[in-house]
């Protein structure tokens, strides 16, 4: 294994970086104002005007689609090369969209990429791509523990040439942004069959479809999320053409478990420039702050701190790169066990770093004044989202037991 980064990585590297600390920092203020303007207009679900402005900037700057691996839309990196880009992006909670490469679209981009019609490409990946349009992942459900992906009850039935959906869904990110144009969802279409994992089926629903009603956002530790955020969705006698069905019926199980392996892997890596951000913040504030006579950064429990930081951080970031070398090698199915790994240990290493940096911070580290506070919220969710840290876990023991028993 080599995790030297090439002089193409390098040079993205750099370029991101530079955007980072020009455009995307400076424009973190704006956006909270710009939101809040919006929110006071009654329009939370709009995207902030300098939104916009950022993905021009970084369009313009070749920082665009990033993600994509073995694509001639995307930048032709490898997960491996990815990486410390995603990295980057993950520093801030706007930068990922800046550059079109955040949730749930990329992963939804993929599924198009690979399994979607020329007529599904033309209509909704194209938009994508160019960051016209956002789409959201309709599977999780309130009524069942969706962390069992055939546990979900929302039918798909045909009709002569339609299928009717039928569903109510959660924590649906995305659907109720205003630019939500498509909804990946996923049901069961043949739940009599023996087969438990050939049951689902997935089909692709615009946004503007009669039956489909958000009911309302969902908020994270008070935090809404918005213009994106997480939604109720309750799908009614919706009909779409059959010519709307991903791959074939039976295949929404696979197709989901190919989708969610880079989604995990993403959302480790942006977890790592999070508490990477955390970290930095945790260093000025020790360097500072002054209590009982002595700065916080000459106390022994600080120093501590900052230490295990600083290891955990290291050490989560070499678990993601083995995981994207793994992707690229061998993977994504071989590279199962590593994927869960990384999805236990980095959103666990991030809420703790986040956690030694809120209490730095004291009373500011709990506010809006600092992104610390709406940081830890956002970690401690990654523990829940693509499957909870226990059937994680339970699926690294399985595939330990079998490799130590062969």
């Amino acid at each position: 294994m080599n995790f030297d980064y090439s002089d193409k990585v390098l040079k993205l590297r750099a370029r991101l970086d530079d955007f980072m600390r020009g455009e995307v920092f400076p424009a973190e203020r704006v956006y909270a104002a710009q939101l809040a303007e919006s929110r006071g207009n009654g329009l939370p679900w709009h995207s902030p005007p300098v939104m916009s402005e950022l993905k021009r900037k970084a369009r313009a700057a070749g920082l665009w689609n990033l993600f994509l691996p073995q694509s001639e839309h995307g930048a032709g990196l490898t997960n491996l090369e990815y990486a410390p880009l995603c990295e980057l992006m993950g520093r801030s909670p706007i930068a990922a969209e800046a550059c079109n490469c955040s949730a749930p679209d990329t992963g939804n981009m993929e599924l198009l990429e690979r399994y979607g019609t020329l007529e599904h490409k033309r209509r909704w990946l194209e938009p994508l791509l160019a960051g016209e349009i956002r789409s959201a992942f309709a599977m999780t459900e309130p009524a069942v523990a969706s962390s069992d992906a055939t546990n979900i009850e929302s039918r798909i039935v045909r009709r002569d040439d339609h299928y009717v959906i039928d569903g109510h869904k959660w924590w649906i990110s995305g659907a109720a942004d205003a630019r939500c144009k498509l909804f990946i969802f996923m049901g069961k279409s043949d739940p009599d069959n023996a087969d438990r994992h050939r049951q689902q089926s997935m089909v692709l629903v615009p946004a503007e479809t009669p039956g489909v009603t958000v009911l309302r956002s969902l908020s994270v530790f008070g935090y809404d999320d918005a213009p994106h955020g997480h939604a109720e969705v309750v799908f009614k006698n919706v009909r779409v053409p059959v010519d709307h069905l991903l791959v074939g019926e039976g295949e929404g199980f696979a197709i989901a478990q190919a989708r969610l392996g880079p989604g995990r892997i993403h959302h480790c890596m942006r977890a790592i420039g999070l508490a990477e951000r955390a970290l930095s913040l945790l260093c000025r504030r020790a360097s500072e702050r002054v209590t009982f006579g002595r700065r916080l950064a000459d106390q022994t429990v600080t120093l501590e701190r900052i230490a295990s930081a600083r290891i955990q951080i290291d050490q989560a970031r070499l678990l993601v790169l083995h995981a994207a070398y793994l992707m690229d090698t061998v993977g994504n199915k071989a590279a199962a066990k590593s994927i869960a790994m990384i999805k236990v240990a980095t959103p666990a290493m991030a809420c703790q770093v986040l956690d030694w940096a809120i209490q730095a911070h004291g009373g500011g580290g709990v506010c809006a004044d600092f992104p610390l506070a709406a940081g830890y919220a956002h970690a401690r969710t990654l523990r829940l989202v693509d499957g909870p840290d226990e059937v994680h876990s339970n699926q690294i023991g399985r595939l330990e037991l079998a490799q130590q028993l062969a």
